[in-house]
């Protein structure tokens, strides 16, 4: 999740999200947060942290976190409404790890199906150029049979 859509759910700004985040930089390792690029975070809107360095012509990259990222939220934000929402969040991850689990078997029918095409592709790619080839023979050069003459009337 990113930092903008965790600070609305946690009602407090983005910059004092990350301020906490930064004041504990033990605490969220590389596996836990990281921060988009330019490029990825092109592809979202203009927040109103991106208003406050507009001056400097600064645009920053929000910060992607983890489950166990915001799992450790909760230790640094220290407010009745964090504690309920990292509560809520982490019942969503696991839900949704249990429906992951629960439709196994769904899964490997899916992976199967994703194999067999690949499979397939192979012996396709084979017919279709043995096709065109059929489909375009080369033409053979034209030799003239007889006297050629200059004269052609």
């Amino acid at each position: 999740m990113l930092d903008f859509d965790l600070a609305d759910l946690y009602e407090v700004s983005t910059k004092a999200l990350n301020q906490a985040v930064k004041r504990n930089p033990d605490r969220f390792p590389a596996d836990f947060m990281f921060q988009l690029t330019p490029i990825e975070s092109r592809s979202f809107p203009v927040r109103s942290q991106i208003v406050t360095a507009s001056k400097r012509n600064i645009r920053f990259q929000p910060y992607a976190f983890t489950e166990h990222g915001i799992a450790m939220l909760s230790s640094v934000l220290r407010s009745k409404r964090a504690i309920e929402v990292n509560i809520a969040i982490m019942r969503a991850f696991i839900k949704m790890r249990e429906m992951l689990e629960s439709n196994e078997e769904l899964h490997r029918k899916f992976a199967a199906v994703i194999r067999k095409l690949g499979e397939h592709d192979k012996y396709f790619k084979v017919v279709f150029d043995e096709l065109k080839k059929l489909s375009n023979p080369p033409v053979p050069p034209h030799r003239q049979i007889g006297f050629a003459t200059k004269d052609k009337k």
